[in-house]
């Protein structure tokens, strides 16, 4: 499957709206059934009800967080989605500034199949501590 760039432009516009929705089955919807990601060599999140409470994690850990979409690449069915993610930790209120990427895997339908995500979890940490 050869992607188009301006078809991973909406996508990854669609895959932000979704984080920023606060709706954790939105960003959900963009995988396939029995899709699954794996956050920093961590335990996978594996189908909807799994990408769901990954999702909803994130948004009780950081009520306000707001994803910023900084660039989106691809390659026969593969893509990468480079993110920046700002808020408050829910429990400390103190500031986060988060980099990080999502190494997709996408079906004919461009539903993810598979995702590897990635950010500094110690620099995560230290900014929770603050």
């Amino acid at each position: 499957m050869a992607l188009k760039q301006s078809d991973l432009d909406g996508l990854a516009r669609r895959y932000t709206e979704a984080w920023n929705s606060k709706v954790p089955e939105n960003v959900a919807s963009f995988h396939t059934p029995s899709s699954s990601i794996i956050i920093n060599q961590g335990e996978p999140s594996i189908g909807h009800p799994g990408l769901t409470e990954m999702a909803a994690g994130f948004h009780a850990d950081v009520p306000d967080l707001h994803l910023t979409c900084n660039g989106i690449r691809g390659s026969g069915n593969l893509a990468i989605y480079l993110w920046t993610f700002t808020g408050h930790h829910a429990d400390t209120g103190n500031a986060l500034y988060v980099l990080g990427w999502e190494e997709w895997e996408l079906d004919d339908d461009m539903k993810v199949t598979s995702s590897l995500g990635w950010f500094d979890g110690e620099e995560y940490d230290r900014q929770v501590a603050g």
